[in-house]
């Protein structure tokens, strides 16, 4: 089976505002087909937080099959006939010649939109070593302080970047800090990455490097303004893995 799969978050923005992985999209290439399922962190989300269940998929223990990319995906995706769409491909670090499809967009953009509160992303894969390798754009930038963000806005394509674990975090309690070599914090790794990087950089550390591909100045938007390159080993340990990520129905076929 040639599947690739995304991963969709909600944030309870009324109340907690922490983030819960939803839904899992898998799509079959050999097929044409779709599936969604909704996750565990679903129904944890809709205990502790009055999780809605989407108006595409009622039902939380059902699976949903298309020929084609769910329209909550879709909407979620530039259209190639934007006039700014080749731009929007340069700034997530794709073959600016290249003809990319909706989950290679999604894996690096993330999806959101503002008007509501969900975020799509990638299936961290690991080779049999262990070895992966992940891009996203930095998060919490603009809550770094006002050196950081100076020497955010001189970093250049190409240039290392170190990992650092930060077991204090005001609002997340342990998150993925991004620094500069000349050791500025400049911002976050996204959420989804924080459980598996914690579990494996307190067993392995020192197994991860990342760089930057690509600075987006003004006037891009501004949750695209530094795209990472992440690569690290996370031994036998199975990213994720944990419940939450887990679908609520197996698949039937």
């Amino acid at each position: 089976m040639n599947e690739r799969t995304l991963f969709l978050a909600w944030q309870d923005k009324s109340r907690s505002r922490q983030w819960f992985p939803i839904g899992r999209l898998d799509a079959d290439r050999d097929l044409s087909r779709y599936r969604f399922r909704y996750t565990h962190g679903a129904r944890r989300a809709q205990e502790e937080a009055y999780f809605p269940t989407l108006p595409e998929f009622p039902e939380m223990d059902k699976e949903y099959f298309s020929p084609a990319l769910f329209y909550l995906f879709q909407n979620r995706v530039m259209k190639p006939n934007r006039p700014d769409f080749q731009e929007h491909v340069k700034r997530l670090g794709l073959p600016e010649d290249s003809n990319p499809d909706s989950f290679q967009i999604l894996s690096v953009s993330g999806g959101q939109r503002i008007t509501d509160f969900y975020e799509v992303f990638p299936k961290i894969e690991t080779n049999a070593a262990g070895d992966f390798t992940t891009r996203f754009f930095l998060h919490g930038w603009r809550y770094a302080n006002e050196a950081a963000q100076s020497r955010l806005a001189q970093v250049e394509s190409g240039e290392e970047l170190y990992v650092a674990l930060e077991l204090n975090n005001p609002v997340t309690r342990v998150s993925v800090q991004i620094q500069t070599t000349d050791y500025h914090m400049i911002g976050w790794a996204p959420r989804y990455l924080v459980s598996d990087l914690a579990k494996s950089i307190a067993c392995s550390p020192g197994k991860y490097e990342a760089k930057v591909v690509r600075l987006n100045p003004p006037p891009a938007p501004m949750k695209q303004r530094l795209l990472i390159e992440l690569r690290g080993n996370l031994g036998e340990h199975e990213p994720m893995a944990d419940e939450d990520f887990l679908p609520l129905v197996e698949a039937a076929g």
